[in-house]
């Protein structure tokens, strides 16, 4: 069954077309105002060239196709189900003194944030909740499938955020178990230049007594850099040496213990693609819904094709001047 999808704007744009033929239709050339019709016969010579009534009638006739090309016809095929699946997820990302540090660019954090983004744009169908962290941590947003507004979150945090205090990974481990209490697949992922053993002792087990699987992904390199303050002063130990950070990979071994895997970040989206391609396969989709959508077939093409073929005939027919 043909219909139409926008079918207000046929009748809206029917008027004027319709005021716009009787205009042409019913307006004579300045000569047929002076002459008769049977002297113009005579006086005019033939240049080929479609008669003014039919080029006239031609411009209508594609104007209007053009006007139901914009109603978009469609065949309607009735309603069709699609399934949409995806996993419930909670990110979060240090924001720690050290992610000041410029030994990526154009420094951890804006590059933390540029691959939280890549991860946002390839998991369209799955919920995620983001959080931040340094020695405490907050919300910063509920889980939601809307990568849109989570990104712009993303891109709001900026080096007022960060904190000097040291990192402690046993809240975020507690705020982890809390989010993702209720769900079935309890996944973390963890965006970090990393922690050592000590400090992650009490993760690993909020981690491996709540069922929480870690994915994490390395920031910085272990040859690192210098310390900056919020005044990008170079910060130093008590001994007077500049205090560089290294990346310590010691939560990648948390990440496998807890059944998980963990990547260093580069440059490019095939680490994150990566990432995404282990979790997806390691994990059923937790979230199932289903969407009704209209299951139809799109025939504006063919009214816009005829539409433009009379268009260029009209015009193509306009009288020819001689020498």
């Amino acid at each position: 069954m043909i219909s139409f999808v926008n079918i207000e704007l046929f009748f809206i744009f029917s008027i004027p077309l319709f005021v716009f033929a009787f205009l042409i239709t019913t307006n004579k050339d300045s000569l047929s105002r002076v002459f008769d019709e049977k002297i113009l016969q005579r006086l005019r010579a033939d240049d080929g060239s479609f008669p003014l009534s039919i080029r006239n009638l031609l411009m209508i006739i594609s104007i209007f196709l053009m006007i139901v090309a914009l109603s978009r016809p469609v065949i309607e095929k009735g309603d069709k189900n699609v399934n949409i699946e995806g996993l419930n997820m909670m990110i979060a990302f240090d924001i720690s003194g050290s992610m000041r540090t410029k030994d990526v660019y154009p420094n951890r954090l804006e590059f933390t944030k540029k691959k939280i983004s890549q991860f946002l744009t390839h998991t369209p169908t799955d919920e995620i909740a983001l959080v931040a962290f340094a020695y405490s941590s907050f919300m910063l947003a509920p889980m939601s499938s809307d990568k849109a507004s989570l990104i712009n979150i993303i891109e709001g945090v900026d080096d007022k955020y960060i904190s000097m205090a040291s990192t402690n990974f046993s809240t975020l481990g507690e705020l982890s178990q809390e989010v993702l209490k209720s769900k079935k697949k309890k996944i973390l992922i963890l965006f970090s230049d990393g922690g050592d053993k000590e400090s992650l002792k009490g993760f690993e087990e909020i981690l491996k007594d709540n069922n929480i699987v870690l994915y994490t992904i390395l920031i910085g390199t272990q040859k690192g850099g210098v310390v900056i303050d919020e005044n990008g002063n170079s910060l130093k130990n008590k001994d007077g040496s500049l205090a560089i950070s290294q990346r310590n990979d010691a939560l990648g071994e948390v990440s496998v213990k807890s059944g998980g895997a963990f990547i260093v970040a580069t440059n490019g989206e095939e680490d994150i693609k990566s990432l995404i391609k282990n979790i997806k396969s390691s994990n059923k989709s937790n979230k199932k819904s289903t969407v009704d959508i209209k299951d139809r077939v799109e025939l504006f093409i063919y009214p816009l094709a005829l539409s433009l073929l009379f268009l260029l005939i009209s015009l193509s027919s306009l009288p020819q001047r001689r020498d």
